[in-house]
């Protein structure tokens, strides 16, 4: 499924160049893949992150992660900021799934690596949730570790955006929202490289909306006759992957620069709002099992991060944008509609 996002309206956010797909998969080896339940009063799903195609609990990432307003239930970032590694794929549900991707999590660790908790430690997994009660049906808990092991089966290059996956039930300024993703590419030197982005929005007051520099969002509520005005809660988890080499501090930096991002979109971040980061490079491999003393690793130099910087804030509210325009409307549990932005634009 291939979606029409916001520059296929016309809408191109920012100067830097975007990737083959405009999607976090420009970064090669990385993979998402979704579950989608839709039927009735059951709006939820999972989607899964793989950071490259090999054994990623032996062949670590340098990551990172920010926590922007904590009002959240994810698993596996206190590792991430100890160790500033990850060795999972990193798995997006709604916030009474957690439990469930993270047994599930697990057991797909232990079928790939007979090692993790006999001969060698234990394994962390990242989930990062967002709540999408309003939408669905949350306390039915309806994800089972066949959809999470699903999901994990269809990760591709190549993936649906907008109501689907873990952004089946989100709701994002008020209007469907849902998974979106971006990236850009970054000349350094003689070579290029690709930051990639991707949200799972569901935060926001429509009122507050801003569309590339308009806000547009009061006339939004005009249009739809929406007469009470919705307090900024709610939630968005953002992923960012690169091949930029890096270290874990470097990338701790970056990815608070998805604020500005979050910003440019027209939200405040209020106080029953989770916003956490999670960022990845794929430039540097550390072993599970390293021989060495000492391990040389690449990072840029810190002189020329300010054009990822930018890029990021670009990557992101581009992200936000097609997390909402490539959604299609859908009726909450109270039977009242949640329109899509493409529905009102």
């Amino acid at each position: 499924m291939v979606n029409k996002k916001i520059r296929d309206y016309g809408i191109n956010i920012g100067t830097f160049s975007i990737g083959k797909n405009n999607s976090i998969t420009d970064v090669k080896g990385v993979k998402v893949g979704h579950t989608t339940l839709d039927n009735g009063d059951i709006k939820t799903g999972v989607t899964v992150i793989l950071p490259h195609d090999g054994n990623i609990f032996r062949k670590k990432l340098i990551a990172a992660s920010h926590i922007i307003n904590g009002f959240g239930k994810s698993t596996g970032l206190v590792q991430i900021e100890e160790l500033g590694t990850i060795e999972t794929p990193i798995v997006l549900t709604n916030t009474l799934s957690v439990g469930v991707a993270h047994e599930t999590l697990i057991r797909y660790m232990l079928k790939q690596n007979e090692d993790i908790g006999d001969t060698t430690g234990t394994v962390n997994p990242i989930i990062c949730e967002c709540n999408d009660g309003v939408i669905n049906d949350i306390r039915g808990l309806h994800i089972k570790q066949d959809h999470i092991f699903d999901a994990i089966e269809k990760c591709d290059v190549e993936f649906a955006e907008g109501n689907v996956g873990a952004g089946t039930g989100m709701i994002c300024y008020g209007l469907k929202g849902g998974i979106g993703s971006s990236s850009r590419i970054i000349e350094l030197g003689d070579k290029k490289y690709t930051v990639g982005i991707l949200v799972l929005s569901n935060f926001g007051s429509l009122e507050d909306f801003i569309l590339n520099g308009e806000h547009i969002g009061p006339k939004l509520v005009e249009k739809i006759n929406q007469k009470n005005s919705t307090e900024e809660k709610g939630s968005i988890i953002i992923l960012l992957a690169t091949d930029i080499p890096l270290s874990s501090r470097q990338l701790k930096r970056i990815i608070k620069r998805v604020y500005p991002g979050i910003s440019r979109t027209g939200s405040y971040t209020g106080n029953g709002s989770g916003e956490i980061v999670i960022g990845f490079s794929t430039a540097n491999i550390i072993k599970h099992y390293e021989e060495d003393n000492v391990v040389d690793i690449k990072v840029i130099n810190e002189n020329k991060i300010n054009k990822v910087f930018k890029a990021i804030v670009e990557a992101t509210e581009e992200a936000i944008l097609n997390s909402l325009i490539c959604s299609t409307s859908s009726v909450g549990r109270d039977g009242k509609k949640v329109y899509s932005l493409n529905e009102l634009i």
